[in-house]
């Protein structure tokens, strides 16, 4: 039986650089990530953390930095007590150039046993609005305003 895992594919009117820069620079994530930041000096080996609002929601580390082509890191959830429990997965950042888009592929894979499939029903809402609202903030110098309550992710 193969692993559960979630695959988002866009295309985005931008640079590979700038998609980028928005990938690994916390003054763009705050923009489009519900006041994300990232917690990390982006060396292979380092440890990551996703930093909402003050407080760390996810913790991981980085396995690969290979500008402005791939990005690769560990997640671990670390704020809910239900899904806190979840091993860690893998999430992937693949950027391809496609005339003047750039086709942005994430893949989060390695979701095993009960407690992933949570994690799993959680991410699957939250990526489709961080990705779309990262492509909105690119192609419109507006990041989407999307409720964190819509994603059940209140009080963060």
């Amino acid at each position: 039986m193969s692993k559960p895992e979630f695959v988002y594919v866009t295309y985005i009117e931008t640079t590979p650089d700038a998609l980028w820069r928005a990938l690994t620079d916390s003054t763009f994530s705050r923009q489009y990530w519900f006041g994300t930041e990232f917690r990390t000096d982006w060396k292979v080996g380092s440890p990551f953390a996703l930093v909402m609002n003050g407080t760390t929601t996810d913790v991981g580390e980085i396995l690969e930095f290979d500008s402005p082509r791939r990005l690769s890191y560990t997640f671990k959830h670390v704020l809910d007590n239900e899904l806190r429990n979840a091993g860690p997965t893998i999430v992937v950042f693949l950027l391809e150039q496609h005339g003047k888009f750039i086709k942005l592929t994430l893949t989060h894979e390695g979701f095993v046993g009960a407690d992933a499939v949570k994690l799993l029903d959680g991410i699957s809402k939250g990526w489709p609005a961080i990705m779309s609202s990262l492509k909105s903030l690119l192609e419109t110098g507006t990041a989407l305003a999307i409720p964190t309550s819509a994603l059940g992710i209140e009080g963060v």
